[in-house]
């Protein structure tokens, strides 16, 4: 790891600090979290959650067929069409949306899985690449997308430190990446609850139409948040490896 004084030199094999630092007689800085890290490379498991998260995207486009049909064939009963064939079109595309919404959730939950592996390792190996630039334990990396309300900021902060501690030496990359895909993720996920809460509580043709189409509107969002999110992954992912690669940031002037 890198010597936790001047982050520029690799640590002694039985210390924390480097030794220019120890000649000068500086004393060393434990990490602000009392843990050690190790780093562990994060590619394998970066290309499992982007495949992952295009299973998802996938669902997601099955979704939005089925929220298609479901809003065409509403729209036709709202209009007074009752006949036998649009009551035959009626029940297939609620089997339709229920199965798509079933694949969703399976797609998810596994994308989900993964992905908080990979968030928890690349958080680790932020440490070593600047062990005091994180906010947030590294516990948070997982419990922060758990817990209710603070899942709506405390992963993008995590996810601002892991990004900045992983940026090319001394070379500080734009945060854009991180602010988009948050921003299609929250909104993507405020628009799924009121849509699913609409859905459910939806009785008559008027009433299921307007949820069909909050529930198009946050499945097409969901499809712009999956590609975000791989975009995200695969450009930390690569960030950290070259970094890794690169060994340490280059010596600071000496006066």
């Amino acid at each position: 790891m890198l010597c936790t004084r001047c982050r520029h030199f690799d640590a002694a094999p039985d210390g924390i600090i480097c030794d220019h630092c120890a000649a000068a007689g500086v004393a060393p800085v434990a990490p602000p979290h009392g843990q050690g890290a190790w780093l562990r490379s994060p590619v394998g498991l970066g290309r499992a959650v982007a495949v992952l998260l295009g299973a998802v995207i996938a669902a997601d486009l099955l979704a939005i067929w089925a929220d298609l049909a479901m809003y065409d064939v509403v729209g036709d009963i709202v209009d007074g069409d009752s006949s036998a064939a649009v009551q035959d079109r009626a029940e297939k595309a609620d089997s339709l949306f229920a199965a798509a919404g079933l694949v969703q959730t399976a797609a998810l939950l596994s994308a989900a899985v993964v992905f908080l592996v990979w968030f928890h390792r690349v958080r680790v190996n932020a440490e070593v690449f600047d062990p005091f630039g994180h906010r947030k334990k590294r516990g948070w990396a997982v419990g922060g997308w758990l817990v209710p309300i603070v899942n709506l900021w405390f992963p993008r902060r995590i996810a601002l430190d892991i990004w900045d501690a992983s940026s090319p030496w001394n070379t500080p990359r734009s945060h854009g990446l991180v602010n988009g895909w948050w921003a299609a993720w929250v909104i993507s996920v405020v628009a799924g609850r009121y849509a699913s809460t609409a859905y459910r509580r939806a009785e008559t043709a008027p009433e299921i139409e307007r949820a069909a189409g909050q529930v198009l509107f946050a499945d097409a969002a969901d499809v712009v948040a999956g590609v975000l999110a791989i975009l995200f992954v695969l450009t930390l992912t690569r960030m950290q490896d070259t970094k890794a690669r690169s060994g340490p940031g280059a010596p600071v002037p000496v006066g």
